[in-house]
């Protein structure tokens, strides 16, 4: 197989946190699945969780690069870390999955997709990946699946942790956190960090393309998050989240002594308030804002620039009832887009959406049962989806699954909105996946294997000629495409002795049944394979990762050959406080491509200092820093 591969939202976070220290899988509490913290055990659809120990001890580069070494996951990157990219979930489009921070969804209305690049890796805690279809529990979107970042939180004794490093294409990195809690009936739980990124960066693209210029495209990368937890009274809760990230980011657009660059920045904001209304009935109320904000430097005038902004607004009522053994839950939700833009004023203009859902988690001995259903109506029509999940406990450590659920997406505003493209009629993209599903886990051998097949219809698509009729010369998107989401992911890992070994495989179909053609950019076939050593103070590993061929264009006839990536990386703890971090990635200098004549990066060096200190004295138990 190698040589083939080669040619509650925001009261979820408060209560996981409690839950959630570095478990053993088996005993993992994971949020997304359900809104509510589950144990994993319990949990029937498919999923899987980066901790802050895996982070910093791999030492990723991006989250993007993080990631890419994920079952069921592959990325495409327009040239370096600062680049425009997209991450597909089990095959579905970048826009087909939700991207949620602190329980809050983020993303661009007109593309409908998260800017990656700009999401900031020193801000994150854990990330939570749930496969397949979520809409049921939230809303549209939700095709592929749902991924979820946690960012830092505060426990125990006040503490700093920090980090700097220095790299390959002058990458230069630091960040810094404080967080701590206090104890009494009025506790305090408070987080609150910043970092910084930069590097020359090397030429985003290759001759061949029309916008090929030698240079190099750097990227300077800023950020600050926050997240604070205060009791107001035995069972009553009020928090604050918040994240902002700037990126400025060099790309090419051809032969031009104007540096072209492109300014981007996410922002995330909200509150809530949790109360345990009953011995069986806890509420949470929620309200929230996102900003996805783009400009594009092309000239030194004005008339050269474009900006788009998109700004959501979010209030959430859930309420989670205990009926017996049994957790209802019953969902308000109103949703608000705006966007704005100086390049298309048909753009500027609201959107609204509410929602309303239901679901019903039961366990019956070896019995788990999961139902959920949920209506969105917004400008684009009612959306109805539902799920129904069965699992049994075929024995102590083994489990069996199966799961049908529907989904959708909605028309971004470029879809609808952007002139000489869009159009108001189109329709949501429909999804209906069925999957089964094994799991093995003892607390320390896993293994398990899932099948799954989505059918999609009224897929979006750009088409030429238009059926619109006449302004529509360069195509529009419309409702015409169908494509099926099949494949097998095959997951396993165990713990020899003080070796950590890990491996997966995705194989799959992702195809446009309208043209017979695979969907492009993704492989039949990609897999990672990973070992990790720990030595007391030090610990070492390597990541293969492994593709397919893929496609760069929708006809199948532009190929990109499959490739083989080794990573090394190593940490050592220097002192008490002190540790030492050593990255190395593509150590063959493997040259490859995600897209058609974009580059990607050779060999690189990162090497980079750690420090958490407890301030009450001693050094941070946990190394949650990264």
């Amino acid at each position: 197989m190698i040589v083939r591969f080669i040619r509650h939202p925001a009261l979820a976070v408060v209560l996981a946190a409690a839950c959630h220290a570095h478990a053993e899988p088996a005993s993992t509490v994971l949020v997304t699945a359900t809104r509510s913290p589950q144990a994993l055990a319990d949990v029937i659809s498919d999923s899987t969780t980066i901790d802050a120990a895996q982070i910093a001890r791999t030492g990723a580069g991006s989250i993007v690069d993080l990631l890419q070494r994920q079952r069921g996951i592959e990325v495409t990157r327009n040239g370096g870390a600062g680049s425009a990219a997209s991450v597909y979930l089990r095959g579905a489009n970048s826009n087909q999955s939700i991207v949620l921070v602190d329980g809050v969804r983020i993303g661009s209305s007109t593309t409908g997709a998260a800017n990656w690049s700009a999401i900031p890796l020193t801000a994150i805690d854990r990330i939570e990946i749930v496969y397949g279809p979520l809409s049921a529990l939230y809303g549209a979107d939700a095709i592929g699946g749902v991924i979820q970042i946690f960012t830092k939180q505060g426990q125990g004794a006040p503490a700093v942790t920090g980090f700097a490093g220095y790299g390959s294409n002058n990458t230069r990195k630091a960040d810094a956190t404080v967080s701590g809690a206090t104890d009494g009936a009025h506790s305090l739980r408070y987080a609150l960090s910043a970092g910084k990124e930069t590097s020359h960066g090397f030429s985003s693209t290759r001759p061949g393309l029309s916008s090929y210029n030698p240079d190099d495209d750097g990227y300077d990368r800023q950020n600050v998050a926050g997240h604070f937890g205060l009791q107001l009274a035995e069972g009553v809760h009020a928090g604050l989240v918040l994240l902002h990230s700037r990126l400025q980011a060099d790309y090419d657009t051809g032969p031009s002594a104007y540096n072209t660059h492109s300014i981007s920045s996410i922002a995330t904001a909200g509150v809530f308030v949790s109360a345990q209304l009953l011995p069986t009935w806890r509420t949470l109320l929620q309200t929230a804002q996102t900003r996805d904000n783009s400009a594009n430097y092309t000239s030194a005038t004005a008339a050269g620039n474009t900006r788009i902004d998109t700004r959501q607004h979010f209030t959430t009522w859930q309420n989670d009832v205990q009926v017996g053994a049994d957790l209802l839950q019953l969902l308000v939700e109103h949703r608000t887009e705006h966007v704005d833009t100086n390049g298309a004023p048909a753009m500027n203009r609201d959107r609204v959406t509410k929602a309303f859902a239901a679901s019903y988690n039961a366990r019956r001995g070896a019995h788990l049962l999961s139902a959920s259903a949920r209506r969105d109506d917004a400008v684009y029509g009612k959306q109805y989806t539902g799920a129904i999940g069965y699992g049994y406990q075929l024995a102590r450590a083994l489990r069996a699954s199966a799961s049908y659920g529907s989904s959708f997406r909605a028309p971004t505003y470029n879809e609808l909105y952007f002139p000489n493209y869009g159009n108001a009629a189109n329709r949501p993209e429909k999804g209906r996946n069925a999957e089964v599903g094994l799991r093995y886990d003892d607390g320390v051998n896993a293994v398990s294997a899932s099948y799954y097949r989505n059918r999609l219809s009224d897929m979006l698509v750009n088409t030429t000629p238009c059926p619109f009729g006449a302004g529509y010369t360069g195509g529009c998107a419309y409702n015409v495409s169908r494509a099926t989401l099949a494949g097998a992911t095959l997951a396993g890992a165990t713990r020899v002795k003080d070796v950590r070994l890990g491996v997966s495989a995705d194989l799959q179909h992702p195809q446009d049944d309208s043209t017979g053609k695979r969907l492009i950019r993704r492989a039949r076939r990609h897999a990672t394979v990973s070992a990790d050593y720990d030595a007391g103070a030090a610990n070492a590993g390597v990541e293969v990762q492994l593709s397919g061929a893929r496609f760069d264009n929708a006809a199948n006839t532009s190929r990109l050959g499959g490739y083989g990536l080794v990573n090394l990386y190593a940490t050592h703890a220097l002192t008490r406080d002190w540790s030492a971090l050593l990255r190395w990635n593509n150590v063959a200098n493997k040259r490859y491509e995600l897209a058609r004549y974009y580059n990607t990066p050779g060999a690189t060096l990162f090497v980079g200092l750690r420090f958490g200190v407890n301030l009450t004295g001693g050094a941070q138990q946990e190394a949650p820093w990264h």
